[in-house]
């Protein structure tokens, strides 16, 4: 079975190294040239556009920044659509609008290919050893033919509904997670103030029911200062906009993730877009006049 893979990035780059050694044939292509060449370094062959990726495998893997990223690389000249002839399949596991997932289901439909969006959670360290979480959606037996394949860069692969689904777990997912780390800052920022050892209260907490895979990930960071990204304010602010646009087509309110995106802006204002979304404690810092580092 070949494989195509298009987009090397952070989280890109480490799942195709995963499928190298899981020993399938990986074909890539990225306009990241560095990036491309350290895959092939590793075994992996290169292309010249999606459209040559596209002809020479049977299923090709996208993970890209945002909807108009994939847009392009499925459907601009040169593209992979270009090179899919029907039977061949796309999985696409960035994270993008569930609504433009929805569109890029049926356009590859009626080229007789299959579709899955399948974004993933985890981000850099679990992209690297293999244990990222996958929510995908679209037809499910589609999905159990590749389940193994999706395993081979996953901890967990989860089925969730018809096309688009994927993407609005992912979304909840974010909004989760940025709701967590923004609770984590503001709790110790005022731990900070009233005199107590944010560490120390960290340890006490991190067993209890305020304790969660978001506080270890993140707590530690925060008190070593380390803010350099496994996943960047610049996407979590993508996927926040993602997740408003598509409440306000489906009606829905959330109050709480406005405000989180308008935390995020302010750090954006600051010049932190690049840094880890970890940073999100950083605004409670600013507002607090402290430091949350322990004594």
């Amino acid at each position: 079975m070949y494989i195509g893979f298009i987009g090397l990035g952070i989280m890109g780059k480490p799942m195709a190294k995963n499928l190298l050694k899981a020993g399938y044939d990986v074909i890539v292509f990225d306009f990241n040239e560095n990036s491309v060449t350290e895959l092939a370094n590793e075994g992996a062959n290169k292309a010249g556009s999606g459209k040559e990726v596209a002809e020479k495998t049977d299923i090709v893997i996208t993970m890209l920044p945002n909807s108009p990223n994939v847009n392009a690389a499925l459907f601009d000249e040169n593209g992979i659509a270009e090179g899919l002839s029907a039977g061949k399949t796309v999985i696409d596991m960035s994270s993008i609008s569930p609504v433009a997932s929805q569109e890029f289901s049926t356009k590859l439909k009626e080229l007789n290919v299959d579709f899955l969006d399948a974004p993933v959670s985890g981000g850099e360290p679990k992209a690297i050893d293999g244990t990222i979480a996958v929510m995908v959606g679209g037809d499910e037996s589609v999905f159990n033919k590749y389940y193994d394949l999706m395993m081979t860069m996953a901890g967990s692969v989860t089925y969730v509904g018809e096309a688009g689904a994927g993407n609005i777990t992912k979304l909840a997912n974010q909004m989760v997670v940025a709701t967590n780390i923004a609770a984590v800052g503001e709790a110790m920022s005022f731990v900070k103030k009233a005199g107590a050892d944010p560490k120390l209260v960290f340890e006490a907490i991190r067993g209890g029911l305020a304790g969660s895979t978001v506080m270890d990930a993140k707590m530690p960071m925060i008190l070593d200062r380390d803010f350099e990204p496994g996943f960047r304010i610049q996407l979590h602010i993508k996927d926040l906009q993602n997740a408003l646009d598509t409440s306000h087509d489906v009606n829905a309110s959330i109050p709480i993730t406005a405000q989180l995106m308008e935390i995020m802006q302010a750090l954006k204002i600051d010049g932190l877009e690049e840094k880890d979304h970890a940073s999100i404690a950083q605004y409670f810092e600013k507002i607090n006049n402290t430091t949350i580092e322990s004594e």
